[in-house]
């Protein structure tokens, strides 16, 4: 097994577990991260996920070039874009695999090109200061073909991503704090421990209105604001009728840690 799955309490840890090879994916790797992905989605007792890379030199590389470059050469172009529609993507969140639920990448190392677009598929980033960053793809005559060319522009802008994705270039933790691409730098051996505790601050919350902000958010980043706010309005109305939002306020009115059950 390639893909390690650890739960703690509402907190699930799935780490890609090839360090040899700087955590590339290889399709059996990445089948058993859709995998991990599904799991964690339906367990209704999991509520946040931190993804991770094992060892201390890389997040993830990417695809592994080895084996994933010759089945996509070995195809036609329409049988590609055929595939890109219905199978999830590189490490499964990608494209085709929704989460509701948050997911946060502790990113240790290199993060580069797929890696990075996985990290980007995420709904926070937490960097070590050993930490790189990059879509280097055009310098192997290919584009980012994993939501980078989309979804790093929504991040940063449109001219910051530009400047990473046509020159290839790499950047460290601090540009790429910087830029905002990660929340935050730590040292690499506090880094599991702020993405646990981030997890856990988390976890702490009304599971229905984290799910429910989370949605709210992303989908209203593609809507004019008025639409945005109406989407948020559709969204909170069903969680103010659930039995997590009376308990939130009977727990502050009697002064003590509200026990969410995510009903």
């Amino acid at each position: 097994m390639t893909i390690r799955f650890e739960t703690d309490g509402a907190v699930a840890q799935i780490t890609i577990d090839r360090p040899k090879v700087h955590n590339a994916l290889d399709f059996d790797t990445s089948d058993e991260l859709v995998a991990a992905w599904e799991r964690f989605r339906e367990d209704e007792d999991l509520w946040v996920a931190i993804l991770t890379g094992a060892g201390d030199r890389s997040f993830c590389a990417g695809a592994d070039l080895r084996g994933v470059g010759d089945f996509y050469k070995s195809m036609t172009s329409a049988q590609r874009l055929r595939r890109s529609e219905t199978v999830p993507g590189l490490g499964g969140i990608t494209k085709n695999l929704a989460i509701d639920k948050p997911i946060i990448a502790a990113i240790n190392g290199h993060c580069l090109a797929g890696g990075l677009e996985i990290a980007l598929a995420c709904d926070l980033r937490i960097a070590s200061e050993n930490a790189s960053f990059g879509l280097p793809e055009v310098t192997r005559g290919i584009i980012p073909g994993a939501g980078g060319t989309q979804r790093l522009p929504r991040l940063i802008g449109p001219e910051r991503a530009l400047d990473l994705i046509m020159t290839g270039r790499r950047i460290d933790a601090r540009e790429a704090e910087r830029m905002g691409i990660v929340s935050r730098v730590v040292a690499a051996d506090k880094l599991l421990d702020e993405a646990n505790e981030t997890a856990r601050m988390i976890a702490s919350n009304g599971p229905l209105a984290v799910r429910a902000a989370k949605a709210a958010v992303w989908r209203g980043l593609d809507m004019p604001l008025e639409e945005g706010l109406r989407t948020e309005q559709l969204l909170a109305e069903p969680v103010r009728q659930s039995e997590d939002a009376q308990e939130g306020p009977r727990a502050f009115l009697e002064k003590r840690a509200p026990e969410f059950k995510g009903r």
